[in-house]
């Protein structure tokens, strides 16, 4: 293998087999923290360490029963980050299957007071749904993934700015062909008993800094996210993306350039980004002012499938990044919708041109999405590699060029649209 492609399983390896679970706010996740600022020190003096409040996840038992043909059947599930548990108190209700493709639809959301709701897909991007779904009172919440209809249930999270508005019910994940079943048979009701849930705490954000010739010039960012969804030690997502940031660090220190690089592997990006949006309010004016480019590095491992670039920038920006990867052989779909589900839209949403560099391998994503076997051996380091290396190519050229004005900037329609986005979903 290459030496990109070594190096990146190197880390990735450290981060899943050596530590683990990566959850916001745990002791895994500020273990990772450690070892990614402690790699980085071998490049650069100038890294350091930055919290940020979050909600942790830490539920210590979780019980999903059915009752199925007359019989009580245990199943798996995982409750949601930012939904309360039962405090150890059994919650049991009539089933209500919700087909949210049209539920919403309706003008009247009563028929799921109290009720069991298995809900048909497991994010509610709408403010006015979920608002409507909690004025409802379910009792509590079964969430199909309805992307991947597998056997094994996901994990995920609420959007931590409706749960602060509007509140939350006990939301958990179960697998597609458990509702299926469940829906199938008739089964007529469902009990759930939880304990832990969620407590106050601290993300870790890792910052290394490559300072350069010209600090006034202004600052190209890449990162990646080192926290994990609940369940899986999260290979693909992303312990190589912060594997990325790592490698990126080795790679542009070798010479000096004239703009300065700031590489950042977040936590908390599992919450709806929470690390890097409270990053960039954190220095809001300085990003503004300052921020050239930002590349993500975000479940781009994939052993087989095609890359996916979504792009925050103008036509020259793109056409750039175009010229750039397919020197180097890499081809990829372009997305030009915002997407709120990365660590790179904080960014857009500051004025910072950027892309989110990822591999997917089914029409609806990865396969192995938030599960349990998303594990190393699911990735090609040797495909990874070239996207690293070309990156790298990419931000060297813009931090060594006399003007980028041509670069910067996204179109004013794109904006708007991200800064919608932004006001709706990240207003916590």
């Amino acid at each position: 293998m290459s030496e990109i492609a070594v190096n990146l399983e190197k880390h990735v390896r450290a981060l899943t087999d050596d530590i683990g679970l990566r959850l916001a706010g745990s002791d895994g996740e500020r273990r990772a923290a450690e070892y990614l600022r402690n790699e980085c020190l071998k490049y650069t003096p100038h890294v350091t360490i930055e919290e940020f409040p979050v909600n942790e996840r830490y539920v210590t038992s979780e019980k999903l029963e059915v009752k199925v043909n007359g019989e009580w059947k245990e199943y798996p599930c995982s409750l949601f980050s930012s939904a309360p548990s039962t405090d150890g108190e059994v919650k049991e209700a009539e089933i209500v299957c919700f087909d949210t493709a049209t539920g919403y639809q309706r003008p009247d959301l009563s028929f799921l007071t109290g009720k069991a709701v298995i809900h048909l897909g497991c994010h509610i991007e709408n403010e006015e749904n979920y608002r409507r779904l909690m004025e409802a009172k379910p009792a509590f919440i079964l969430f199909v993934d309805t992307r991947y209809p597998g056997t094994v249930q996901l994990a995920d999270g609420l959007f931590p700015a409706y749960v602060k508005k509007f509140g939350a019910v006990p939301s958990l994940n179960v697998a597609y062909m458990d509702a299926w079943n469940w829906v199938t048979a008739k089964a007529p009701t469902a009990r759930i008993c939880v304990t832990g849930g969620i407590r106050k705490s601290t993300t870790t954000v890792v910052v290394c800094e490559i300072p350069g010739t010209d600090p006034e010039s202004g600052i190209i960012y890449a990162g990646g996210h080192h926290d994990t969804q609940a369940g899986t030690v999260g290979a693909d997502d992303n312990a190589i993306g912060s594997a990325a940031v790592v490698e990126l660090a080795r790679i542009l220190s070798q010479k000096p350039h004239k703009r300065t690089f700031r590489l950042i592997s977040f936590g908390a990006e599992e919450q709806l980004s929470v690390g890097s949006a409270c990053y960039v309010r954190a220095h809001w004016d300085e990003i503004k002012k300052n921020g050239v480019f930002m590349c993500n590095f975000d479940s781009f491992g994939s052993a087989m499938g095609w890359a996916e670039f979504t792009f925050s920038s103008n036509d020259t920006l793109r056409n750039l990044i175009a010229d750039i990867f397919h020197k180097n052989d890499i081809y990829y779909l372009e997305n030009i919708a915002p997407c709120p589900y990365t660590d790179q839209f904080p960014f857009a949403a500051c004025g910072v041109p950027g892309i989110w560099i990822h591999r997917r391998n089914c029409t609806s994503g990865l396969f192995y999405h938030h599960r349990v076997d998303n594990t190393p051996d699911k990735l090609g380091f040797e495909v990874s590699a070239p996207l690293v290396e070309s990156a790298s190519v990419l931000m060297s050229y813009l931090a060594d060029q006399e003007d980028i004005s041509a670069y910067r900037g996204i179109p004013e329609s794109q904006q708007k649209e991200i800064d919608q986005l932004y006001n709706t979903v990240y207003a916590f």
